[in-house]
């Protein structure tokens, strides 16, 4: 049997003042997702485990099937498959976002939904800058893109000696959660945060 999963990802939305207070969802005509509602099976599931963040990736692992508690390790591994990317056992891979800042604010963390095309140009610009032995950018969807750190040639450069296990454990704020904030006030935490910070500051 085959099954198609729908997810509306975000759908849900925020009350806003221009909609007297509905949500976009409350106002929407969906005459063929009301169908779906009307004529199948309602029902509540726990996507998010206790104690993790309630982010899309994680909920998305256990929609199909996957414990997050077991499997997830973050947004950058899901990207390396999608565009086939092979990661070695001391390699880590980070979503890498194309953004919108100024003045120390996130203005946008899609830079306006930029096309796939013009991010490819600036992402393999941006590899070509700042890239090297230890920390390849790959390029992806719209806004979406790749970084991977090898760790083992992190050493060799003398830069850091840190281990997968120490990035794993460097927490990092998504650009969507921050909109309209000030990015100095959210930057990555951790073991590894100095190596990420500085790549961050060297994309300018």
């Amino acid at each position: 049997m085959k099954y198609i999963v729908l997810i509306g990802d975000g759908m849900s939305d925020y009350p806003i003042d221009e909609l007297n207070g509905r949500t976009p969802l409350e106002v929407a005509k969906i005459p063929n997702m009301t169908y779906i509602a009307k004529n199948g099976i309602v029902g509540k599931a726990v996507t998010i485990p206790r104690g993790m963040s309630p982010a899309s990736d994680i909920a998305n692992l256990s929609i199909i099937g996957y414990d997050p508690k077991k499997y997830y390790t973050g947004r950058g591994p899901l990207e390396a498959a999608n565009i086939g990317v092979d990661l070695d056992k001391d390699d880590v891979a980070f979503r890498c976002n194309l953004v919108t800042a100024g003045n120390d604010i996130m203005a946008d963390y899609s830079s306006g939904h930029i096309t796939t095309k013009e991010a490819s140009v600036l992402i393999k610009y941006l590899d070509r800058k700042i890239g090297s032995k230890w920390a390849k950018f790959y390029p992806g969807v719209s806004y979406r893109h790749l970084l991977v750190l090898r760790t083992k040639y992190l050493h060799e450069s003398k830069i850091a000696k840190l281990t997968p296990t120490d990035f794993m454990e460097t927490d990092c704020v998504p650009p969507h959660n921050i909109l309209d904030q000030k990015i100095s006030k959210n930057l990555p935490k951790g073991k590894g945060k100095d190596v990420l910070v500085k790549l961050m500051e060297d994309s300018k």
